[in-house]
């Protein structure tokens, strides 16, 4: 955090007109540099009034615009506020930016979201609330997998595959090209992706080479079920 809070500050001295020097070895406070330069250029649209707060983004408590820094999912575009979206809300209109956008952008969510599910001593199998909407709206667990492995082994060139949680709250297994996922407004199936596979083959050539079935088999060695449920129940 407390490197976060200099490239924060450091940013925001810049933007003051002071040097990098100075702006590593003096003493920043939130409240009387940095905030004042943020309620000039950005407190209309990431302020303290809930309604208008764009992207859920505030930014005049020193606590929240750190941590929205830290996640990494927001980008501030001064004088554009369309641009100053998390990247769930770039991916739900994806429609409207252009093709670099699509790829680049998918590709950190959907990476972003892979390296989290998965994890050292993981595997096992989901419980709670997770393991009975699964068994709700697949029959049991091996049959989820057994679905899941073929909608990723299934994907023609490369993509991913997808549980995801539809707008009703049920599951469904779903699977895109390229970069694309669940959250575009492009996708053929819709909903929040709670787990993704990488299938691009250079994601298991190395230890697989063209047997993406055995890589989509052992992938469930090391399923974080834990983050699952999580990002399942929010």
């Amino acid at each position: 955090m407390a490197g976060i809070r200099m490239l924060w500050f450091g940013c925001i001295a810049a933007a003051a007109g002071l040097t990098a020097a100075a702006a590593e070895t003096e003493s920043v406070s939130y409240n009387s540099v940095v905030k004042p330069i943020l309620s000039n250029h950005c407190f209309a649209c990431h302020g303290p009034d809930a309604e208008t707060r764009a992207a859920g983004l505030r930014l005049d408590v020193e606590e929240e615009a750190l941590k929205a820094l830290s996640s990494g999912a927001f980008a501030l575009v001064p004088g554009k506020p369309e641009e100053s979206l998390s990247i769930e809300e770039i991916c739900k209109s994806i429609s409207k930016y252009p093709a670099a956008v699509r790829n680049n952008g998918g590709g950190h969510y959907n990476h972003s979201l892979f390296w989290t599910i998965m994890g050292p001593n993981a595997g096992g199998v989901p419980t709670g609330a997770l393991a009975d909407a699964i068994n709700e709206a697949f029959g049991n667990f091996d049959e989820f997998k057994t679905k899941f492995n073929a909608a990723a082994a299934g994907r023609f060139g490369s993509g991913w595959a997808w549980l995801i949680k539809d707008a009703s709250g049920k599951l469904a297994i779903t699977s895109t090209p390229n970069q694309d996922n669940p959250l575009m407004d492009v996708a053929e199936v819709k909903g929040t992706p709670v787990l993704g596979l990488d299938v691009w083959e250079h994601a298991y050539y190395l230890n697989y080479q063209n047997r993406r079935p055995d890589y989509c088999a052992a992938f469930w060695n090391v399923v974080n079920w834990a983050e699952i449920a999580k990002r399942f129940g929010k």
